[in-house]
């Protein structure tokens, strides 16, 4: 399989974790859908990041659905608890995690992109105020129900959450104050220091 993004696209990078939590082999071509979109173009001409390309050269792409695949294909390792209740709550919190990601995103490209006098800062108020909510609604939910740090118990929902509070911290740090959300903020500094994290860099 080959993993079609760059790591600094938190999409890419809960894949390529994912990836390796469920120990499937996998090459990953770093391509930029800005810099690289010709290259990228030929891979998969929807130009979407992630991409990923199977051993028999179908193309899939968003990362929800590259997971849901991939679990399919690990005996050994799930990324959803069994249990309906804890399944349910994970779901909930990779939900947030995700929300979080897209504000986050949304804001780097309209600051990116956009021309300044073409910005328009209601619609950037309420992002910002979306963006606030999710991680508010995940500081909460690990302050009642702390989540565990052991490899071996990772899903989704943790690698979610890791890397879309490391996202926000190096594309909108100035949006959100880590110190508002402390649970939050040590949860993912330990998953980072975890070799797989470690070893998948966002830079």
């Amino acid at each position: 399989m080959k993993l079609i993004g760059m790591l600094d696209s938190p999409y890419v990078r809960r894949v390529a974790i994912c990836l390796k939590l469920l120990k499937l082999e996998f090459q990953h071509l770093p391509l930029s859908v800005f810099s690289t979109f010709d290259e990228f173009q030929r891979i998969n001409p929807v130009v979407k990041a992630p991409t990923l390309v199977l051993d028999d050269g179908q193309v899939l792409m968003d990362s929800s659905l590259i997971l849901e695949y991939l679990s399919s294909l690990s005996a050994e390792r799930r990324l959803w608890p069994v249990d309906a209740s804890a399944r349910a709550r994970a779901v909930r919190l990779t939900g947030l995690a995700l929300a979080g990601c897209e504000k986050a995103v949304q804001v780097v490209y309209e600051h990116n992109l956009r021309p300044a006098e073409k910005l328009h800062q209601p619609w950037l108020d309420r992002v910002y105020s979306q963006l606030a909510a999710a991680f508010s609604q995940l500081e909460q939910a690990l302050r009642e129900q702390p989540l565990s740090t052991d490899p071996a118990q990772l899903g989704l929902a943790e690698v979610s959450i890791a890397v879309a509070w490391s996202f926000r911290q190096l594309m909108t740090p100035h949006l959100v104050d880590a110190a508002d959300y402390p649970e939050v903020a040590a949860y993912t500094a330990a998953l980072e220091r975890l070799p797989v994290f470690a070893q998948t860099p966002a830079v």
